[in-house]
C-alpha cells in the first residue's frame, strides 16, 4: 500500500474565514479523530496532501511539531463542487496492527470472448485488513470469459490477511451476450392481396 509523509501543523482558528485564508496559502485543513482523543485540528501542505488523496486508503505519517507523530487514514475528502480541489479531509488515527475496513477498487484485465459484453457491477470491494498493510485494489482476469458466466465476490482471491466483507454471493463482474434488435413483430413481408380485394381494386378502376 502506499505511504506518506507529511508535516502538519496545529490549528488555533477554525471556521470559514480561517479555512479560506489557509487554501489561500495552499493549505488544507483537516481534522484527527479516533481512539477516543480529542479531535485535533491540523493545516496540511496542499499539493502534498492532494497527490496523496488520490489513493483513497494512503496511510499518512503526519509529523505534527511539538506532538508525537501520528499514523492516519483519510475517512472523509471534501472537494469544491466545480474545481474538484480538496477543501477538507477528516483523518482518523490508526494503530500498527489495527484492523480496520475499507473499499479498495476493482479493476480487470484481458478480454472476454470474442462478442461477450463485459459489466463491471461494482467497481470496489470492502475488505477488514491491517491498516499499515492495506492492499490497493484487485485485478480479476477476464481472458476468455463467456456470456453467462459472473464473477461474485467470494471467488475473488485476497492476499494473505485480508478478510472479506462484502456479501460473498454479490456479483462484481458480468459477462452477457451483446443484445440483437429484433424485427418488429408487425412487420409483414411478401403479403398477396386475396381474391376478393382484386376484384375490388379492378372495379373501382372500371368506374373511375
Amino acid at each position: 500500500m502506499s505511504d506518506v509523509t507529511l508535516s502538519a501543523t496545529q490549528r488555533t482558528e477554525f471556521g470559514k474565514g480561517p479555512s479560506r485564508r489557509l487554501r489561500r496559502d495552499n493549505q488544507i485543513p483537516a481534522v484527527l479523530y479516533g481512539h477516543g482523543a480529542e479531535p485535533v485540528h491540523l493545516a496540511l501542505p496542499g499539493h502534498d496532501t492532494a497527490l496523496a488523496l488520490k489513493n483513497p486508503n494512503v496511510l499518512l505519517t503526519l509529523k505534527v511539531a511539538g506532538d508525537a507523530d501520528h499514523l492516519a487514514l483519510p475517512k472523509a475528502i471534501q472537494r469544491h463542487p466545480l474545481r474538484g480541489t480538496v477543501e477538507h479531509v477528516d483523518l482518523l488515527v490508526v494503530r500498527r496492527g489495527e484492523m480496520v475496513v475499507v473499499d479498495i477498487p476493482v479493476s480487470t484485465e484481458g478480454d472476454a470472448d470474442s462478442g461477450a459484453v463485459l459489466t463491471i457491477e461494482n467497481a470496489v470491494l470492502s475488505v477488514r485488513a491491517d491498516a499499515t498493510a492495506l492492499p490497493p485494489g484487485v485485478t480479476l482476469d477476464v481472458t476468455g470469459l463467456e456470456a453467462g458466466a459472473t464473477i461474485t465476490a467470494g471467488e475473488i482471491a485476497l492476499p494473505e490477511g485480508v478478510e472479506l466483507v462484502t456479501e460473498p454471493e454479490t456479483a462484481i463482474v458480468v459477462v452477457s451476450a451483446p443484445q440483437i434488435e429484433e424485427a418488429a413483430e408487425d412487420e409483414v413481408e411478401g403479403v398477396v392481396p386475396t381474391v376478393g380485394e382484386s376484384e375490388a381494386a379492378d372495379a373501382t378502376g372500371e368506374q373511375g
